[in-house]
C-alpha cells in the first residue's frame, strides 16, 4: 500500500499517540511507501511559527528519519484542486486530496470531510 499522511497523522504516528487509530498505525508500519507532502511540511512550519506547535526538528527531517518520502507540490496537483467539489474549505486538505488522487495514494486522515471526495482514505 502507498500512503500519504495528513499532518496530524504524521505527528501522531511519530509521537506514538493514541489519537492515531490502530488501523492507521498498522497501515503506516506495513506500507510499501509512506509519503509526507510538502503541503503538510508547509502547514506544520506555519503552525510552529505562530506558536501553535512545538516540533523537535524540521518536519522534512523528522519524515526522513522515519523513512518517509517527501511529495513535492506539482502544477498538476494545483490544477486538480480547481476541479474538486468544494466539500472542504481548507486549502491544505484540498491539495492533499488532489495529490492523493493524482499519485494514486491512500490518504491517512481523521478528517471526515475527505470521505466526500473520490479518494482512497483510511483511518
Amino acid at each position: 500500500m502507498r500512503l500519504l499522511l495528513d499532518s496530524h497523522a504524521f505527528l501522531w504516528f511519530l509521537l506514538n499517540s493514541p489519537r492515531l487509530s490502530t488501523r492507521a498505525h498498522e497501515a503506516i508500519v506495513d506500507a510499501d511507501e509512506v509519503w509526507l507532502s510538502h503541503v503538510s511540511v508547509w502547514e506544520l512550519i506555519i503552525k510552529r511559527a505562530v506558536g501553535r506547535l512545538v516540533l523537535e526538528d524540521e518536519p522534512h527531517i523528522m519524515a526522513a528519519r522515519a523513512g518517509m518520502q517527501l511529495l513535492p507540490i506539482g502544477l498538476g496537483h494545483i490544477r486538480l484542486t480547481a476541479t474538486l467539489q468544494r466539500h472542504h474549505g481548507d486549502p491544505f486538505d484540498r491539495l492533499l486530496v488532489a495529490q492523493a488522487l493524482d499519485e494514486g495514494l491512500v490518504l491517512v486522515t481523521a478528517d471526515g470531510m475527505v470521505q466526500r471526495y473520490p479518494v482512497g482514505w483510511l483511518w
